[in-house]
């Protein structure tokens, strides 16, 4: 800053400002102006900063706010880096405009925040997922779903108890190949602003010691789902999630298939109390005669259950399980 003024933003009276995302303001950073006369300097020093973690081993880089600065940019910086780091990844932590979000996709970003984190009711993940599943918008457009951030504590999640994060956690971890949560997270934490969705115990200033073994913790379940991604390559796609019909406005059934793996997951959306549903799915479309008997397995909690045909009933109590990821064992492809 000292050596290079004229690659930041100035104000009337000669200082440089601090950075602002209306109505977020950054008073520990100062932005850079991407255009300034001396930008071709400006734009090959930041690529060699990339550069220089990137020979230290370094391969993920998560850009905070992407969108507040020019795409062209971010287009030259990736293929630049990338250029001689093929595997570098770029993670866009852009919650803006869905025309800003997708322009940073295609201009090479490897994932990207989504909006996810506010999406909570059936008809909203139903129609959401719909959309970035579909061929035209996965092939480029990799979703990170993030059930939490730093700097966002949604109101889902401030309901109280473990069930509302284990819904979260289940949802993240089977809607997308790609999924994240932030410390504390797996503890249940967090007490909120007052009215906003924000962390009053923010670490944004500051270091937080936790015990991960504290009572109410939910790691267990999310080691499980993790093991359920790597185990089962259905999981690892996108564009193969189906949403099926499941008879209760607060259940979500949906199913991801691939290569014989062919996986069926509902979700109890209210964390407050038990429903159930009847749930139907064509499994003609999947491999298997309209009127078969089968297993599914709940890959949660191993245990087996025999269906029949597409129609088939689930119960999901949260303070016994949020919901069932099945895997059909027999009877499949």
């Amino acid at each position: 800053m000292h050596n290079h003024r004229e690659w930041f933003f100035h104000r009337p009276d000669g200082s440089i400002k601090f950075a602002e995302n209306p109505p977020k303001k950054y008073e520990d950073v100062y932005p850079l102006d991407y255009h300034n006369p001396a930008w071709r300097e400006l734009w090959n020093e930041l690529r060699d900063v990339v550069l220089w973690w990137a020979k230290r081993g370094v391969r993920t880089f998560r850009v905070d706010n992407p969108h507040t600065k020019p795409v062209a940019f971010w287009e030259w910086l990736i293929a630049e880096t990338r250029a001689e780091f093929p595997d570098l990844v770029f993670l866009s932590e852009a919650f803006t405009k869905p025309k800003m979000m997708r322009a940073l996709a295609k201009a090479g970003f490897s994932q990207s925040y989504t909006y996810f984190t506010w999406r909570n009711t059936k008809p909203e993940l139903t129609e959401y997922f719909t959309e970035l599943s579909a061929p035209w918008s996965a092939d480029y457009f990799r979703p990170n779903l993030f059930a939490n951030t730093p700097d966002i504590f949604p109101y889902f999640l401030q309901q109280g108890g473990r069930a509302p994060f284990m819904i979260r956690a289940v949802l993240a971890a089977t809607l997308s190949p790609l999924y994240g949560i932030y410390s504390g997270f797996e503890l249940c934490e967090g007490e909120p602003v007052p009215g906003r969705e924000e962390y009053l115990d923010s670490e944004k200033y500051q270091f937080k010691p936790r015990d991960w073994n504290a009572p109410g913790h939910i790691k267990a379940l999310v080691a499980r789902l993790n093991a359920i991604r790597r185990a089962n390559p259905a999981l690892q796609h996108l564009a193969n999630l189906r949403f099926h019909n499941a008879e209760n406005d607060r259940i979500v059934f949906y199913a991801k298939a691939t290569d014989g793996n062919i996986l069926l997951v509902a979700v109890n959306l209210d964390p407050a109390g038990p429903q159930t549903a009847a749930v139907e799915w064509p499994l003609w479309e999947y491999g298997l005669a309209w009127d078969a008997d089968y297993v599914v397995e709940d890959l949660l909690t191993g245990e087996r259950w025999t269906w029949h045909g597409a129609r088939n009933y689930v119960e999901l109590d949260p303070a016994v399980r949020v919901a069932h990821v099945f895997r059909v064992v027999s009877g499949g492809l």
